[in-house]
């Protein structure tokens, strides 16, 4: 028996390892992107105007990760989690607010394991392995909050 075999009798690696959890991780990816080409469109044409520099850092920033957060919200309601449409516990607008909540969680779990870990490894390993905890961090949560099945 393959380790594989043995974690898909547990539930929560098999929740992990199933195929919902592939298309999370597309979507994310699909929201690197986004943010990487908002960053860019952003500190490079849209808003070359604004003046310092670190204004516009600061705007353009802001705004690519707005859109590339709405952007996988959309994406993992529609896709991800469509099996779940019209049995959601909760409509359009909460869900956003709890994907957003979570999302920010994940950002500040992803922060501070990297700070904790890279006083044992190299940082860019420890940033690897917080992505890795955050993600799986956000797939749950949304799995099991955000995205939930009304009781009946």
């Amino acid at each position: 028996m393959t380790i594989i075999d043995r974690m898909s009798n547990i539930p929560l690696a098999r929740k992990i390892l199933g195929y919902r959890f592939i298309k999370f991780g597309t979507v994310g990816f699909s929201g690197t992107i986004i943010n990487l080409v908002v960053l860019y469109l952003n500190q490079e044409h849209l808003l070359r105007e604004i003046e310092p520099p670190e204004t516009r850092l600061h705007i353009s920033l802001s705004v690519a990760i707005l859109v590339a957060t709405l952007s996988n919200y959309l994406w993992n309601r529609w896709w991800t989690w469509k099996d779940r449409r019209g049995k959601a516990r909760h409509g359009f607008w909460v869900q956003m607010g709890q994907y957003f909540v979570a999302s920010a969680t994940a950002i500040l779990i992803q922060y501070v394991l990297t700070i904790l870990f890279s006083h044992l490894i190299y940082y860019l390993i420890a940033n690897v392995l917080s992505i890795i905890v955050a993600a799986v961090f956000t797939y749950l949560v949304n799995d099991i909050w955000t995205f939930a099945v009304r009781r009946s």
